[in-house]
């Protein structure tokens, strides 16, 4: 296969690359570099064609679809604190994106389109495990947060309308809380971290870590390298216009995550409760059988994922971008 990965030197997107290279695929990736980085290509970059580009600009996604068969579509802002400082820029990037995307695949002829949506179009979901059937919800326009899961939401639609019509197969997968190393600086088990870290640096045995929430608040945590698996077989048995989960059903509380991460620094850590930030979602953990169903079985549990993806955060945590 010829296969375009937008975003391919993010985080989720250069893992999929490596893997499709190790598969045998001719890849290209567009990637603009705002979060990207080629390094995370590691060999896989010498069968690469590297294209720099933004995914608004209609131009540039037309030219890198030219002799394409597939498009996995990934590139979009990503970082809570995007969704919040900066949501006019993740709804632009969300809806020019995948406009230019479907544009570019029908005048192109790529012949299959597959779309990384994320857990965050449900928000609060109203069955946890959560299967695919559950509603996609923007609560409320106004919260900045929304910006994130509502050009998810966008995306979706659009794919699934435009593929039933004019593109012979598309899928949709949902990650649920990915993680690993150098995966970037603005989510939750990098941000414990790199505070345990400093605590660690700065007191006794016993860490007090003041936290958002209560603690009691729930994900599931999925390594890199499970994501990618079950990407994969999305890619090979999905169904057109099937949507599917990516994720594992490994549910932990961010206090007992806290804790995890002390006992890397080898402390113990003591959360503080505060406010939760209003958005946030109280629990989530994906259904994950229908993937299941395809072969996808998460071999990485997160007392195994976890230690060396704190240890890179804290060999690397002078390379922090400065706020």
């Amino acid at each position: 296969m010829n296969t375009l990965v937008t975003g391919g030197t993010g985080f989720i997107g250069a893992a999929l690359v490596r893997a499709l290279v190790s598969r045998g695929d001719r890849v290209r990736s567009l990637d603009n570099g705002s979060r990207g980085a080629v390094r995370r290509l590691g060999d896989a970059v010498k069968e690469v064609e590297l294209l720099n580009g933004d995914i608004r600009d209609s131009t540039a996604v037309v030219g890198a679809m030219r002799g394409i068969d597939r498009v996995v579509h990934l590139a979009y802002v990503n970082g809570t604190e995007h969704f919040y400082q900066r949501p006019e820029l993740v709804l632009e990037v969300a809806v020019k994106g995948i406009m230019n995307v479907i544009d570019a695949c029908v005048s192109c002829g790529v012949g299959e389109l597959v779309l990384a949506s994320s857990s965050e179009v449900y928000q609060s979901p109203p069955r946890v495990p959560t299967d695919e059937t559950a509603p996609l919800s923007v609560p409320d326009p106004h919260n900045p947060r929304y910006s994130y899961g509502g050009g998810k939401i966008i995306s979706e639609l659009m794919t699934l309308n435009y593929g039933r019509h004019h593109i012979r197969r598309v899928l949709v997968f949902r990650p649920h809380n990915v993680y690993g190393q150098d995966m970037g600086w603005e989510h939750v088990i990098p941000q414990l971290a790199l505070r345990v870290r400093k605590l660690a640096h700065a007191s006794g045995e016993l860490l007090e870590l003041p936290i958002q929430g209560t603690g009691e608040e729930t994900r599931a945590f999925v390594h890199i390298d499970d994501l990618v698996k079950g990407v994969l077989c999305v890619l090979d048995a999905g169904d057109h216009l099937g949507i599917y989960h990516v994720g594992s059903a490994e549910e932990v509380t961010i206090a007992d995550l806290a804790r995890r991460i002390g006992h890397c620094f080898s402390r113990e850590v003591r959360v503080i409760p505060g406010d939760l930030r209003e958005g946030s979602t109280a629990r989530r953990c994906p259904d994950i059988s229908k993937l299941r169903a395809l072969g996808y079985q998460p071999r990485v549990p997160l007392s195994v994922g976890l230690p060396p993806t704190v240890r890179w955060y804290d060999e690397h945590a002078d390379e922090r971008p400065a706020d």
